[in-house]
This record gives structure tokens, sequence and C-alpha cells, in this order.
């Protein structure tokens, strides 16, 4: 199934044993290539797996990669662009979300450059419990390498121009009707 811009979508994470974590109940859909599908979250429900709702503050421009272990979040806020980026599955949107298997290790990139690893000890423990095996866990080390990499040298999507030009991608298609067809048929 063909995502295409203007699009409304789900975004749904899963754990390594097939459990569901969490998922944005509304996401449009600002570009799709053969590397990458961009889209943008912007006061959106997002539902927890123990059930706990909340609603996202800022809009959020996110890369989802159909090749890479990691995808990438660049939420505007008013003190600058931060990076929230999930150490993941490829992506891949099955007509009923775009899906990928969330594991665990996240980098959080600040509006000065400075990052932070999060939750290696939670990538331990669910490796432990989960069994991710020697293959998962070495394409999530070197991932997570990979991704340190490109926020180092500022490689797309860590360049500030282009966040806010999807940014303004997105505000013209907000100025623009949705046709009914394009838009989700149940939100709950």
């Amino acid at each position: 199934m063909n995502l295409k811009p203007g699009q409304l979508i789900k975004i749904q994470s899963y754990k390594h044993n097939g459990s569901l974590h969490r998922t944005w109940l509304r996401a449009q859909v600002l570009e799709v290539t053969n590397t990458r599908t961009v889209v943008v979250t912007n006061k959106t429900w997002v539902s927890e797996a123990d059930g706990r709702r909340w609603f996202t503050r800022e809009p959020a421009i996110c890369f989802f990669y159909p090749d890479k272990w990691f995808n990438v979040i660049a939420m505007l806020r008013k003190s600058g662009i931060y990076y929230y980026c999930n150490l993941a599955s490829p992506s891949l949107y099955d007509g009923e979300a775009l899906k990928c298997i969330d594991y665990d290790l996240d980098v959080k990139v600040y509006p000065d450059g400075a990052k932070n690893i999060l939750d290696e000890d939670e990538f331990k423990l669910h490796g432990d419990l989960m069994r991710y095996g020697d293959e998962v866990k070495g394409i999530v080390e070197d991932s997570l390498k990979e991704l340190l990499a490109m926020i180092e040298t500022q490689q797309s999507p860590f360049v500030r121009d282009e966040i806010e030009d999807y940014f303004e991608a997105y505000l013209k298609l907000q100025r623009k009707p949705i046709s009914p067809e394009s838009d989700l048929k149940n939100e709950s």
C-alpha cells in the first residue's frame, strides 16, 4: 500500500516480543521516497501499552527509514529544535499504520548539539527478557554508532533549515482541504 503526501495515518511501535508499545493516532505524511518516509505529528493523542494517553505539545517532524534501525523525531519548541531518536527496526507501512519494533535505546539531541544516550539499562534488561539475540544486539549497537555519526556531522535530518522547510510544507498542507478518503476512518 502506497503512502501519499497529505495522507493521515497512525504510527505504531511494538516490542521485540510482538506486544504493542505505543500508538500515535494521527500523523500527516509530508514525503515518501525509497529511503525514508517523513510525517508530522502536531497536538496528537498518543496511547501507551499500559492504557495511558497523552497529547503531544508541539509539532514534530518524524523520519522513518525502510532500511535503517532507527527513526528520528525533530520536535519544534520555542527554545529550539530537539531531536529524539529511537533505535528501532526498519519501518514499514502495512495499510493500517507505519510500524516498527522499538529496541529501547534512545538518543536525545538538544538545540546546542549536546546529546544523551538514554535507556541503556532498559536495552540490556529487555535484551535478556525478550531474547534479542546477538545478531539483533549487534545491529542495534552498530546503528547507534551510525546515528551518533550522523548527529556529529549534522547529516540529514539533523539540519535546522531542513526541519524548518518540512514544517513550512506542513503549514501549506494545513491550508489545503483534505479529501475525506485520505482521513482516518477510525481514530479511537
